[in-house]
């Protein structure tokens, strides 16, 4: 589990809001130490609806309150679309992000990040196709129509499953692990929680939070 040189491989799953954290904390971080050309993100899937089945939306709900209070910065919203656009699934997001990546790592990186915001901030439902293309169009480093070629022919499909099955080796923790290039590898960086109440109708609280890591790991990148 070794990431290329310059770059940090970044397993996650889309609606995972401990993700999303760590990964708005790498982006600001990079951009602070004006490294926005030095080190790339190399996303790779942990599809939790894999593991799961459909994702469930209070678990979800639960976790992004929680986060929110700890990186208010990152602009979590409650969904506020209705309830039946809520999105089960999001391989065809995650599918989207791999075949951006024939435009390069930042124009995967770019459009992974903005689907998460669309979800996040603006209860976008990234699942569906005409989503995933309409985010895709507002992003300056990704060729939205060779994206739409690519997503409609499927040829980074196989990709998704490729990563799931690594993922079910237990080499991947969960959502999200990071890896470096000297193999190094960090699950959920900076954040310790435990859950009052039970998982989905409780909350989480953190026992630690140190947005500091995503510097240090830069520069050691």
């Amino acid at each position: 589990m070794r990431s290329a040189a310059g770059t940090i491989q970044v397993w996650s799953d889309l609606l995972c809001p401990f993700a999303y954290v760590a990964i708005h904390r790498l982006r600001r971080a990079r951009a602070e130490l004006g490294l926005d050309d030095e080190v790339r993100l190399d996303h790779r899937t942990f599809g939790l609806e894999l593991f799961n089945g459909p994702h469930s939306r209070p678990g979800t709900d639960s976790e992004a309150v929680g986060l929110g209070q700890l990186e208010p910065e990152a602009g979590f919203r409650l969904w506020t679309a209705p309830d039946w656009t809520y999105p089960s699934t999001v391989l065809l997001a995650a599918e989207a992000v791999h075949a951006a990546k024939a435009q390069g790592l930042r124009a995967s990186e770019d459009l992974d990040y903005a689907l998460r915001r669309a979800f996040w901030l603006e209860s976008k439902s990234i699942g569906h196709r005409h989503v995933i293309l309409e985010v895709a169009a507002a992003v300056e480093s990704v060729d939205a129509e060779a994206l739409t070629e690519a997503l409609d022919d499927g040829r980074a499909r196989s990709e998704i499953m490729a990563d799931h099955a690594i993922a079910t080796t237990g080499a991947v923790q969960g959502s999200p692990h990071l890896f470096l290039p000297d193999g190094t590898g960090v699950h959920n960086p900076g954040i310790t929680v435990h859950w009052e109440g039970p998982w989905a109708s409780g909350y989480p609280v953190a026992q630690d939070n140190d947005p500091g890591w995503a510097e240090r790991l830069l520069k050691r990148v």
